[in-house]
């Protein structure tokens, strides 16, 4: 270990233990008598005692930007987290004192290859914004664009990276040791967080991200996503469009304008719900400062470094959970938030169904525009929590960005119902996921998954022979009654096998006829041919599970 790296564990070292002894004492009962607020200890004054979430917010913003970004992380985990320590977190502010200029243009001369003065018509020296991991200037190109040029710190990536390392290091040694935070899966928890921040810290990767909610939205005159720069844009220089208007809390700004905010309230919640429900990729940080209303009324949304993307499973269990609440079905949710969460199994499904049934029972008989969304999935991930399922960083963004809409939309218009305006995207997703391709590639995603299995089948039991044969251990199974098992399991993969051709003539079908109108005219003779081939298949399938087994 380097001196560099000794000297960053003695300062988290230290600062861990200074405001680890206000958790200890506030776990105690004496957080009130220590004055930790008065600055006992190197705490930093303030009116009330500090609570045990305000040492731990505090201790992350003294650590710097990737321990401020994780307690940022750590604010969407409601399934991991008490809603005391999620309101904490979601105070952290990543702001910073703005880097040196002479720092800064020395960047832009690397990247750039000339001072800003030359690249650009005009460069204003003070940053509009300075934040942890980088800092905005406000300039204009020679054309005449007005630009924002967001500049990454010197030397961040080799701190963060550091830092990651060595919360590795303390995740991997908690994990070992002790089993009460086992359960969460540590080491797993900072290698997703790792991945998230790294991707920030690619400005490249930010303007990827920007063009692709710029095609996403092309052919929509009510969103408005700023032009990336690419000829002035790096890995740590990031050239955009400078998009003005009024941030979406600016409410008097909005009522000066004469824009209609119930209308506007719509608009927003309809922009998040097609990102997610229709484009799969979402803006991960939709707060009030990321989004501008221009003067139509319309749109503008900033800052794409942190994004989600739901694959193609996550909104089937998605579509499973809104189809189990419409029917009031506690098994289906059940099912649907095992999946959610990627849990195989748990160790109380009783329970859990259990808990579920009283939750779809709190809602039973209610109109829509008596449910808060925000409410309702708090609810649901209380009980995640509970049952110590963990959800996948998607789907805990996902559930954030949700609650964030319906909290801004119900600031413009108080009236506003988020559930109303979830409806029609919940019932098309549902009936995408009910439809003849969607089944299709299900039953083909699974039957892959199980054709695999089975295929490894038989040498795995012929392995378990020899083992048995050689003496390895003793059970109350003769090697000779093996083969018997191994052929069945040979049979049941060429049946898994012809399922999963007649999927994918399914999918193919559904995909001609429903897509192609080139086609449609031939609509029947693809039905009956397909419906043969599958006719024969399930002849073939009806043989071999009547077929006997040779002795």
């Amino acid at each position: 270990m380097g001196e560099g790296r000794r000297g960053r564990y003695r300062q988290i070292g230290a600062v861990l233990r200074r405001h680890g002894l206000g958790v200890a004492a506030g776990m105690i009962g004496l957080g009130g008598l220590v004055p930790f607020h008065r600055g006992a200890f190197g705490h930093t004054p303030q009116q009330t005692p500090y609570t045990n979430p305000e040492h731990v917010r505090v201790a992350l913003e003294e650590l710097g930007p990737t321990f401020m970004k994780l307690g940022q992380l750590l604010s969407t985990r409601h399934d991991l987290l008490p809603q005391s320590w999620i309101a904490e977190f979601t105070k952290l502010q990543d702001a910073a004192a703005p880097a040196p200029w002479e720092q800064i243009v020395q960047v832009l001369r690397d990247e750039l290859g000339a001072d800003p003065e030359e690249v650009f018509a005009r460069f204003d020296r003070v940053p509009l914004a300075a934040a942890s991991i980088g800092q905005a200037y406000a300039g204009t190109l020679h054309d005449g664009t007005d630009v924002v040029v967001k500049v990454r710190r010197p030397g961040v990536v080799e701190q963060v990276n550091e830092d990651l390392d060595i919360l590795r290091d303390l995740a991997d040694r908690a994990h070992r040791r002790w089993d009460t935070v086992r359960r969460y899966d540590l080491p797993g928890l900072v290698d997703e967080f790792a991945r998230t921040l790294r991707a920030e810290l690619d400005y490249l990767q930010e303007a990827r991200n920007a063009e692709r909610f710029a095609q996403d939205f092309a052919g929509s005159p009510q969103v408005r996503i700023p032009r990336v720069l690419g000829e002035t844009s790096t890995s740590r220089v990031l050239t955009l469009e400078r998009v003005g208007g009024l941030r979406i809390d600016d409410l008097a700004g909005m009522d000066a304008a004469g824009i209609d905010r119930a209308a506007l309230a719509r608009r927003g919640a309809d922009l998040v719900l097609t990102m997610v429900f229709e484009h799969r990729f979402f803006h991960a940080d939709p707060h009030p400062g990321n989004m501008f209303v221009q003067p139509d009324g319309s749109l503008a949304l900033i800052d794409f470094g942190m994004v989600g993307e739901l694959r193609e499973q996550t909104t089937d269990h998605l579509a499973g959970m809104l189809l189990a609440f419409a029917r009031d079905d506690p098994d289906a949710l059940t099912s649907a938030l095992i999946g959610l969460a990627g849990a195989g199994e748990v160790s109380d499904r009783a329970g859990l169904r259990h808990e579920l049934t009283g939750f779809l029972g709190r809602y039973r008989g209610r109109s829509l525009s008596e449910i808060s969304l925000a409410g309702m999935l708090r609810q649901l991930l209380d009980i995640l929590q509970h049952h110590q399922l963990h959800l996948p960083q998607e789907t805990a963004l996902l559930f954030k960005v949700l609650m964030i809409a319906e909290g801004t939309a119900a600031l413009l218009d108080p009236d506003f119902q988020m559930l109303n305006a979830l409806q029609p995207y919940a019932e098309h997703l549902t009936r995408a996921q009910l439809s003849l391709s969607a089944l299709a590639r299900r039953w083909a995603r699974a039957g892959a998954d199980t054709s695999a299995l089975l295929e490894e089948l038989p040498a795995t039991l012929r392995r378990l022979r020899n083992v048995i044969e050689d003496g390895g251990f003793q059970v109350h199974l003769r090697a000779a009654e093996l083969e018997p098992l191994v052929e069945r399991a040979e049979r049941i993969g060429n049946r898994v096998i012809a399922g999963v051709i007649a999927a994918a003539l399914i999918n193919g079908i559904g995909t001609l006829v429903g897509g192609n109108a080139r086609w449609r005219p031939r609509q029947g003779a693809l039905l009956g041919a397909g419906a043969g081939m599958i006719s024969a298949l399930g002849g073939y399938l009806l043989w071999t599970m009547r077929r006997r087994p040779r002795r």
